[in-house]
């Protein structure tokens, strides 16, 4: 086997302009180096910069700084060699299996027959034998990703690039096409040589990768390489595998370093004005402090364990911890959540004192909550327009940003009774105030 690299990535730096003229950075100084056999892994919570890294690795957008280079030779636009399969199917619904899978080859101007020839054997290597004249319409999310898959594959790449190929679909199929590809990879059918795999299913990753990035957010650097030297097929419950687990989770909710934080200011839980709010129900937040204050845990939880019990992912069980780090009702670390004093008090608490310490902790850590209260408090009419916040909070973050974050705000806000909101008019207002 050839040991030099098939790809290398090198101080990648990534930015989209704001609407105020500066720039947000995706990606700071992502360095990474795929050789030929491996499956490397890129994870981290949603706005990493993953799914960004794949396309400028798929010569799809272009950076800011560093350099991107296949083969030895640098991307600057789609490279021949390199192959994506994505999270949605993104199948053309008016052709069928085969035409869907020929279309990569037509464009690369083969004979007619080499196409047919390689398309069928793509099909019938994912499993699809049979379905060649079967629309899209007509197949189970399994097997829309197969032919996606299958599309792929056919222009036999030498780099495979999935963007969480497996997160769109049911829990049992994801499974089942999982330790379908990984057993053809194992056993050398699949045409390709490496595989880069982006994914915030901390499991997954271990399953299928020899090496896992785990990525930071805002901006998207890598924070831990760990190495999986596990055999394939493995296995979930071996000790060794739950140990990995663990140490991912260790690495994904490590403090940042005290250089690393003047550039995540903004992003720190409570830091402004500018933070990005995930939009996660009072319902969740409350049963999570309820779960962790059960005589189960006692206060304190491994999250693996948590997320294990709840049957959720990371996507969805580190907005929930961190929205409880952000009101001081829980602290994060290690790989752990612990409740805070008025977190306990908290879960013990009947709904009308939640509601009243929520509204507290609301005012006092999230500072465009304390932000629309004031400004309502101050006007004569209690009352205010939408745009009168989310125009401020598009100086600090894109347009889908301000909008989630308003959102959550307003969510939260309604459940702590601190203000009201009317959607079709678009005004916040002092009514029921707390």
């Amino acid at each position: 086997m050839d040991n030099s690299p098939l790809l290398e990535v090198r101080a990648i730096r990534k930015s989209f302009r704001k609407p105020d003229g500066t720039e947000l950075r995706v990606l700071d100084g992502v360095e990474l180096v795929l050789r030929e056999g491996e499956i490397i892994g890129l994870l981290g919570r949603s706005g990493s910069g993953k799914s960004t890294l794949l396309r400028l690795i798929a010569g799809l957008s272009r950076s800011a700084a560093g350099s991107i280079r296949y083969l030895g030779r640098p991307v600057t636009g789609p490279a021949p060699g390199i192959a994506m399969v994505f999270q949605s199917f993104a199948l053309f619904p008016w052709l069928t299996v085969l035409q869907n899978v020929q279309l990569g080859l037509e464009a690369l101007g083969l004979p007619q027959d080499e196409i047919r020839r390689r398309s069928l054997a793509a099909i019938d290597l994912i499993g699809l034998d049979g379905f060649e004249s079967a629309y899209p319409r007509e197949l189970s999310g399994g097997m829309r990703q197969r032919v996606g898959f299958a599309r792929a594959l056919v222009v036999h790449p030498n780099v495979l690039l999935m963007d969480e190929p497996f997160s769109a679909l049911d829990v049992l199929t994801a499974e089942t096409l999982r330790t379908d590809f990984l057993e053809l990879w194992s056993e050398g059918r699949l045409p390709i040589k490496g595989i880069i795999l982006v994914t915030h299913n901390i499991e997954e990753a271990v399953l299928m990768c020899d090496r896992i990035l785990v990525f930071s957010t805002n901006p998207g650097r890598v924070v831990s390489e760990i190495v999986v030297e596990l055999p394939q097929p493995r296995d979930r419950l071996d000790a060794r595998f739950r140990d990995l687990v663990e140490r991912i989770y260790v690495a994904m909710t490590a403090k940042p370093a005290p250089g690393e934080i003047r550039a995540r200011h903004e992003h720190l839980p409570g830091a402004g004005i500018g933070t990005i709010l995930p939009r996660l129900s009072s319902n969740l937040l409350s049963g999570l402090l309820e779960t962790v204050a059960a005589p189960r845990y006692n206060g304190r939880a491994d999250l693996p364990a948590i997320a294990a019990a709840l049957h959720m992912e990371v996507d969805d069980l580190f907005p929930v911890a961190e929205a409880l780090q952000m009101l001081r009702f829980a602290i994060v670390e290690g790989g752990d959540i612990e409740l805070t004093a008025e977190g306990k008090a908290f879960a013990a608490a009947t709904l009308d004192e939640r509601k009243r310490v929520f509204a507290q902790h609301l005012l006092a850590y999230v500072p465009l909550a304390a932000h629309i209260r004031r400004v309502l408090d101050e006007r004569e009419s209690h009352s205010a327009p939408w745009s009168r916040f989310s125009d401020e909070l598009e100086d600090h973050m894109s347009p889908a940003a301000a909008e989630q974050t308003m959102r959550a705000v307003i969510g939260w806000g309604r459940y702590a009774e601190c203000f009201a909101y009317h959607d079709h008019a678009k005004m916040f207002s002092l009514e029921n105030p707390s």
